[in-house]
């Protein structure tokens, strides 16, 4: 387990937070109260070793979370400045639940009550139910596992996610399909637990959206010459009454071979060309452009979904020690949770987070290696209160019994 202390006004006082934006200040008082904020990560993520950073898979992480939770402090300084609060970044690591005692106790002698986790489900859910009782009070942000079942069955009190769920993401997919009429699929899917969880997401919404799901075909990149029909894409597409080809490929490699690989001329969608993401560099409306241009000036790369995730996590922080310095951490997180507090994620309306699951609330972005072609949910679908929860799990819906 690791610990560091990083970021803009970490022991410099507001005069530190003014510089880290860019504006000059003469003179500036001290804030009145430091927020820790901890960044809880896995040791040795294989997500982040270099052979596969180098790949750059569509929608898989190129960096650390470290770099967008920076750019969310600089963000955020002036907003706290009337407020006469700081806020400091904390990184810890660890590296299996064993470990997470240790960590808690780090965390809790940091005085954290804020944790931006990017955490696999097997390490976040525990973190999520211990975090409260462990610290003394405590919310968790979810900046990276897209698994349905934190939405649902595992739900926990004190766990938000800011990083959209499976559902949401195939929801917008088949809404997009719907409205182009695109709507008989054949769905490749892969050998790996969390291909059959998007696979199974995909089916769901094509179901809700009146899609057709015609095959599913398994793939499988192998050496063996007796499994070499499994990965020859013009095979695995040589029917012809699908409109597109669907893959669910959560490791990425089959899935960046298949456009304009496949037997007749059909869109690839799902783990590479068309697909839904929480943010995309070509993003141009909303503020889009100065978010994704400030961020590659900071951290030398593009900002990823999983970046935007990160950063609107930590600007949620920001939003509700705003709004209420002296609350506490459950207070913060129950007016949160009630949709009280809202967020700018320069795409668009306001954000907030759903009561019933701890989901924030956001449009999803479609489109390709160059540029968006849309965003859900799309102009014509209709919902009785609030259209963003047309994507995912809305509240008839949810499994999620544990609230705060």
């Amino acid at each position: 387990m690791k610990a560091v202390l990083r970021g803009v006004g970490a022991g410099l006082g507001l005069v530190g937070v003014l510089a880290g934006t860019g504006i000059n200040a003469v003179a500036a008082v001290a804030p009145a109260l430091s927020v820790p904020v901890a960044l809880v990560s896995l040791a040795n993520d294989p997500r982040y070793a270099p052979r596969r950073l180098e790949r750059a898979y569509p929608g898989h992480p190129t960096g650390r979370i470290l770099d967008a939770a920076q750019m969310a402090l600089s963000d955020t300084a002036l907003e706290l400045q009337t407020s006469g609060v700081t806020l400091m970044l904390r990184e810890f690591s660890v590296a299996d639940a064993a470990e997470l005692p240790k960590t808690l106790a780090a965390i809790k002698a940091a005085g954290v009550h804020h944790l931006v986790a990017d955490l696999p489900v097997g390490l976040l859910e525990p973190l999520a139910r211990q975090a409260p009782a462990a610290l003394g009070g405590a919310m968790v942000f979810n900046t990276s596992a897209d698994d349905d079942a934190l939405r649902n069955a595992q739900c926990a009190p004190a766990l938000l996610h800011t990083t959209p769920s499976r559902a949401m993401l195939t929801d917008a997919l088949a809404q997009y399909l719907a409205a182009r009429n695109w709507r008989k699929l054949l769905l490749l899917q892969g050998p790996l637990p969390a291909d059959q969880l998007q696979a199974a997401a995909l089916q769901l919404s094509a179901k809700k959206l009146g899609l057709k799901v015609l095959q599913v075909k398994p793939f499988k990149l192998s050496g063996d010459p007796r499994e070499r029909d499994l990965f020859n894409t013009r095979l695995l597409t040589n029917e012809r009454d699908h409109d597109v080809v669907a893959v669910a490929d959560s490791d990425g490699e089959f899935a960046r071979t298949l456009p304009y690989a496949t037997q007749w001329p059909r869109p690839v969608m799902g783990s590479n060309g068309l697909m839904a993401m929480a943010w995309h560099t070509q993003w141009e409306r909303n503020g889009g452009p100065q978010v994704s241009r400030r961020f590659q000036k900071q951290s030398k790369r593009p900002m990823q979904s999983q970046d935007w995730a990160v950063w609107m996590a930590v600007k949620t922080v920001a939003a509700a020690v705003a709004a209420d310095p002296k609350a506490s951490a459950q207070k913060q997180l129950l007016a949160l949770r009630a949709g009280e507090v809202f967020m700018d994620g320069s795409k668009g309306p306001r954000l907030s987070f759903r009561a019933w699951d701890g989901q924030l609330r956001q449009p999803i972005l479609l489109g390709h290696g160059d540029g968006v072609v849309g965003i859900a949910p799309l102009d014509g679908v209709l919902h009785p209160t609030e259209v963003m929860d047309t994507l995912g799990t809305d509240e008839k819906e949810s499994q999620c019994k544990a609230r705060p």
